[in-house]
């Protein structure tokens, strides 16, 4: 897919009406060099969270060459938030990737948690070339295994009245991200991919991700106890760790385990 010259790229349009309206505190951000580039990478943010999670990753992207695309999540950074369907995370996924395509000749994605698993449904949907999962939410840790596909299903539906837990979040919410992974067929052909998680995660299972990504050959990579990160880890890491996730997308790392 090419832009012609002087036409207006639709992301530009789309980070523009965030900036634009009242009720979005916290839009979609675009990194643009001011010409197609050769590599574009998509971002996609964590669920309760918005595009500025992703801004100093997305710099170091840019810094690296990359257009940068970090679209906003339905009905997230906004004052009217609303309740996601599984149909609106798939749209939102696809029209991402949409016009990721314009801003470079290689495409790929990284996706935080819950977007972890969009950025995941994206590589068996489309072209990705590259693809980066940080702390992917595929099941909840703190979970028996058995308990979660009854659980998804009750709350998807409405058949249970909604809980928020501890850290904001809404059961009816995340079932519709675990109804996604549920779904994931992974199979895709990547130049280079991998995973990460940290030791002191105990929101996400690494054993359920790594069972629904058996179909994409992916680096495994587990930062320690000692870096002090939990389940967010890329609100607030030092540079080198931001280099990292950048060298990982870019297969530049192959070890299994960080210090």
């Amino acid at each position: 897919m090419s832009v012609i010259p002087g036409m207006e790229l639709r992301a530009a349009a789309e980070a523009r009406a965030d900036l634009a309206d009242r009720a979005v505190h916290d839009g979609s951000l675009l990194f643009n060099h001011g010409e197609r580039t050769a590599r574009a990478v998509l971002l996609l943010h964590g669920y309760t969270h918005a595009p500025s999670q992703l801004e100093p990753l997305a710099r170091e992207f840019f810094a690296r060459g990359y257009n940068v695309w970090v679209p906003r999540a339905p009905h997230h950074g906004t004052s009217v938030p609303d309740r996601p369907k599984i149909e609106d995370l798939t749209a939102y996924a696809e029209r991402a990737w949409t016009l990721s395509e314009e801003l470079g000749e290689e495409v790929g994605v990284v996706g935080v948690s819950a977007g972890g698993v969009l950025a995941a449904w994206l590589a068996t949907q489309r072209p990705v070339r590259r693809l980066l999962l940080l702390a992917p939410f595929f099941a909840p840790g703190r979970l028996p295994s058995i308990a979660i596909g009854p659980l998804v299903f009750l709350y998807s539906r409405g058949l249970l009245p909604d809980r928020t837990t501890s850290r904001g979040y809404s059961l009816r919410d995340v079932a519709q991200y675990l109804r996604l992974a549920a779904r994931l067929r992974p199979k895709a052909r990547l130049e280079s991919g991998a995973v990460v998680f940290s030791e002191r995660d105990d929101v996400v299972d690494p054993a359920a991700a790594a069972r629904r990504l058996a179909g994409i050959s992916l680096v495994s990579h587990v930062l320690p106890a000692s870096l002090g990160l939990g389940h967010n880890i890329v609100d607030a890491v030092p540079p080198e760790t931001l280099r990292l996730y950048a060298d990982l997308y870019e297969g530049a790392v192959t070890s299994v385990r960080e210090g």
